[in-house]
C-alpha cells in the first residue's frame, strides 16, 4: 500500500506541513493526519506520522530544556493520560468510519477556531481560582484530540496562552508537554497494532522530508506572509475535515 503513489502524493504534502509547523508555522501540522487519511485509515495514519513528531520532538525538548513551567506540566498531563486512553478507547472499540466522522470534525473545529475563535476563547478564559481545574479538563481535551489526530494543540492554548509566558518558557513547556504526550501515545498505537514493518518503513521514507521540511520552515517563516498562508492552509483543512465527514457518512 505505501509503494502507491496516491499515498506518497498525499503523505508527503502531509508530512511537509509537519515539518513547518516545527519550523515556525505552528498549527498547519494539524492537518497532516486528516490530509493523510484521505488515502489510508485514520489510526494509520496517526501511526505513520507518530515516529516522525517523537523524533522532531526530541530536537525541541533539547533545544529548550532549559525553558519551562513545571506547574503547567503537573496540572495538564495528568488530564492528557485520560484523554488519551478515552481516544485508544474510541478508536479500538468503534468503526473506521466513526473515527474518520471523528477525525473530520476535529478537523473542522481546529481551523475554525485558529481563523476566529482563539480571541474569544482567551476573552472567556476562566478566572485564576479555577485554572487548575480548567486546565485539567483541558489536557484530557488536549490528550484526545492528539491520540486521533495528533491535534491536541488548540485545548492546550486556551489555557497556556492567557498564562503570558516568557516566549521561550512557551516554546519550552510546548514541546516537552507534546513531546511526553507523543510517548504516552506509543503504547496504545502498539495496543491498536498499528507499528507494523509497513508502517514503520514508510514513517521511515518520510522522515527525510520532515527534517527538511522543519528547517525550510524555519528559512520560509521569517520571509512568507503569515496571514495568507494560515488562511489557505485553515480552509483546506475544513475541506479535508468535511471530506471525512463525508466519507464517514458514506456519502464521499
Amino acid at each position: 500500500m505505501h509503494t502507491d503513489l496516491v499515498f506518497y502524493a498525499v503523505a508527503i504534502p502531509a508530512v511537509i506541513l509537519m515539518g513547518l509547523a516545527k519550523g515556525g508555522f505552528s498549527g498547519v501540522g494539524q492537518i497532516s493526519v486528516p490530509l493523510l487519511a484521505v488515502a489510508v485509515s485514520p489510526v494509520q495514519a496517526a501511526a505513520i506520522l507518530l515516529p516522525i513528531l517523537l523524533v522532531q520532538d526530541a530536537v525541541g525538548v533539547w533545544a529548550f530544556r532549559h525553558n519551562w513551567d513545571a506547574h503547567i506540566l503537573k496540572v495538564m498531563l495528568p488530564g492528557a493520560a485520560i484523554g488519551i486512553l478515552a481516544g485508544y478507547v474510541l478508536a479500538s472499540r468503534v468503526s473506521v468510519s466513526a473515527v474518520l466522522g471523528t477525525l473530520g470534525v476535529i478537523s473542522i473545529v481546529f481551523a475554525l477556531y485558529q481563523m476566529w475563535g482563539r480571541r474569544a476563547a482567551r476573552a472567556l478564559a476562566s478566572p485564576p481560582r479555577s485554572s487548575a481545574l480548567v486546565g485539567f479538563a483541558l489536557g484530557a481535551a488536549s490528550g484526545f484530540t492528539s491520540q486521533i489526530a495528533h491535534a491536541g494543540l488548540p485545548p492546550y492554548q486556551m489555557w497556556v496562552l492567557r498564562k503570558k509566558l516568557p516566549p521561550a518558557t512557551f516554546i519550552g513547556t510546548t514541546a516537552i508537554f507534546f513531546a511526553i504526550v507523543n510517548w504516552v501515545k506509543v503504547p496504545a498505537y502498539a495496543a491498536l497494532g498499528q507499528f507494523t514493518h509497513e508502517n514503520l518503513f514508510a514513517a521511515l521514507t518520510l522522515m527525510p522530508v520532515a527534517i527538511a521540511s522543519t528547517f525550510a520552515g524555519v528559512v520560509l517563516v521569517k520571509r512568507v506572509p503569515a496571514d495568507g498562508f494560515y488562511t489557505i492552509i485553515y480552509l483546506l483543512m475544513i475541506a479535508v475535515g468535511g471530506h471525512l465527514v463525508f466519507k464517514a457518512l458514506g456519502l464521499g
